[in-house]
């Protein structure tokens, strides 16, 4: 995905490259983004106490075919970068303890690095699964805190996936729910929901009308899919998705965080593919 900026889900995928174009819709603009997603995990003893590090990083290209009222140069190119540091620990005999903490550089990066590029994200969850179960399942109940969310608290995390027959499973979260056909060991069909987007620094800022100012880019999109996956192994696979848009919201923002000029807010086509190695 793009990024969800509330930061309400921690990746279990261990490496992930992925390629997402989003068309040019009537508002004219179009975006291509490059995904690249490392994480180590590091037994640190027999209780299979885990250390996990990792980086991620996405580069963003984006591309205007209509003139808006102030300079566009500086929303032409983004990235993201993702530091990952998390633990992992059996809280019982059914429960594993998992926290993770994310510092993120999100910016255009003209000038290099700057204090307003800097977030952070942490996440602290209780995960129980029983793979050999005759419905597998797997529970994930946590909180998590987002610095580019606006909100000075935590927020609650909750995803529930049952394989309630041999060839269909589903998935209920945030920010992802699923519904998926395994057509047989190889093949995988899915539908899914998702929350999308991203909340990136502008280090120079842009001018607008009646004296208000553009310092923060977001992106916040609600879209529906449909999608292939071809199982190389249990772990390891291709996949491609194409989906729209349901709600969308391109803005950019103030210091403060408050919309100054509404950029995108009609549907667009999300056509995605990639290559994943996953913990499950």
């Amino acid at each position: 995905m793009l990024f969800y900026h509330s930061g309400t889900c921690q990746s279990s995928d261990i490496f992930k490259f992925e390629y997402l174009n989003i068309p040019e819709n009537d508002t004219g603009i179009k975006t291509q983004r490059y995904k690249a997603l490392f994480n180590l995990p590091i037994k640190l003893n027999e209780k299979k106490d885990y250390l996990i590090t990792g980086l991620e990083y996405n580069k963003l290209d984006v591309g205007y075919s209509q003139n808006f009222p102030f300079d566009q140069s500086e929303l032409i190119r983004f990235h993201v970068v993702d530091l990952n540091l998390g633990f992992i620990t059996k809280w019982n005999e059914n429960w594993n303890f998992v926290t993770i903490i994310t510092p993120r550089f999100a910016s255009n990066f003209t000038s290099g690095t700057i204090t307003d590029d800097f977030f952070f994200n942490a996440t602290a969850t209780l995960w129980k699964e029983n793979q050999k179960a005759e419905k597998p399942f797997r529970i994930v109940l946590g909180l998590s805190y987002n610095s580019t969310t606006g909100l000075p608290i935590p927020l609650p995390l909750i995803s529930y996936y049952r394989r309630f027959h041999p060839k269909w499973s589903y998935t209920l979260g945030i920010p992802k729910s699923t519904f998926k056909h395994h057509v047989a060991k190889k093949h995988t069909l899915e539908m899914a929901l998702l929350l999308d987007g991203y909340f990136i620094n502008i280090q120079n800022n842009i001018p607008l009308q009646n004296n208000q100012v553009g310092s923060k880019i977001s992106l916040s999109a609600l879209i529906g899919t449909l999608g292939y996956q071809y199982n190389i192994s249990k772990r390891m696979s291709i996949y491609a998705t194409v989906g729209r848009s349901l709600v969308q919201e391109g803005k950019l923002r103030s210091d403060d965080r408050k919309d100054v000029f509404v950029l995108n807010d009609e549907a667009n086509i999300y056509i995605r593919t990639g290559f994943k190695i996953g913990i499950f």
